[in-house]
């Protein structure tokens, strides 16, 4: 397992499941800044859909009042992470900064690592990827457009942490609090993702990481450590006179 000790960074995200509508606003964000290609019918019929991060959505309570719950699912950039022993090719390894990265030009395309993710967030691209002439000039040229065979995963943005990291190291300086978003973060309209510097104890995303409605997806059961904390929903009270009153 590889430590942050060498590293003032340690990159992670809070999820806050309270604030999370279900909008898809960063699945849409992630896909476009991160060229990922579009999920037509006819993959979806073939179950060769994927992207970097869905919506799960549950169904709680009984009816008729039932209601909606929603939450954000991306690689989980686990500090002990299965996916990356059974890598044949270490296509796939942890860095010094809290990330599980994946080096596309290396990987031969096993699915081993799906296979051993147990959050499924993990994509084997089946195809070349293709998009309509109209949208070919949004592709962006910071993100390698991936060929067939490979696996894929969410990376935090990784070239906009390493474009802050150079602005950063040319200041003389550390990367500062909010410096930088990743495309879901950004997107979200409720702010329900919240990406930073888990090192840096003044920041936001660490505050939050300690609040007491703090868990991490898996983890007391597989040990994997993630980067990617949750906050509960918080649940509405309802005072036994006003429950009674409404009958």
């Amino acid at each position: 397992m590889v430590t942050q000790q060498d590293s003032p960074y340690n990159w992670g995200m809070v999820v806050d499941i309270d604030r999370c509508t279900g909008c898809q606003a960063c699945v849409l964000a992630c896909q476009v800044e991160n060229n990922v290609p579009l999920n037509t019918e006819n993959l979806y019929k073939q179950q060769r859909i994927y992207s970097w991060i869905r919506i799960e959505r549950y169904w709680e309570g009984d009816f008729p009042d039932v209601k909606a719950r929603f939450i954000p699912i991306l690689c989980q950039q686990c500090g002990n992470a299965p996916c990356e022993p059974v890598c044949p090719v270490y296509a796939t390894y942890h860095n010094n900064e809290g990330m599980n990265v994946q080096i596309y030009n290396r990987c031969v395309g096993t699915r081993y690592c799906a296979n051993g993710c147990p959050y499924h967030v993990r994509f084997f691209n089946y195809w070349e990827p293709v998009w309509p002439e109209s949208l070919r000039n949004q592709l962006n040229p910071d993100v390698t457009v991936r060929s067939r065979g490979v696996m894929e995963k969410c990376s935090f943005c990784v070239h906009r942490i390493r474009r802050a990291e150079r602005k950063a190291r040319g200041e003389d300086r550390l990367v500062m609090d909010g410096e930088i978003q990743s495309a879901c973060s950004q997107a979200c309209p409720t702010d329900a993702l919240v990406f930073g510097n888990l090192n840096d104890l003044t920041s936001r995303v660490s505050k939050m990481s300690k609040d007491d409605r703090h868990y991490k997806l898996l983890d007391d059961k597989l040990g994997t450590d993630p980067n990617v904390v949750y906050l509960a929903r918080v649940e509405e009270k309802v005072e036994e006179g006003a429950a009674a009153a409404h009958g």
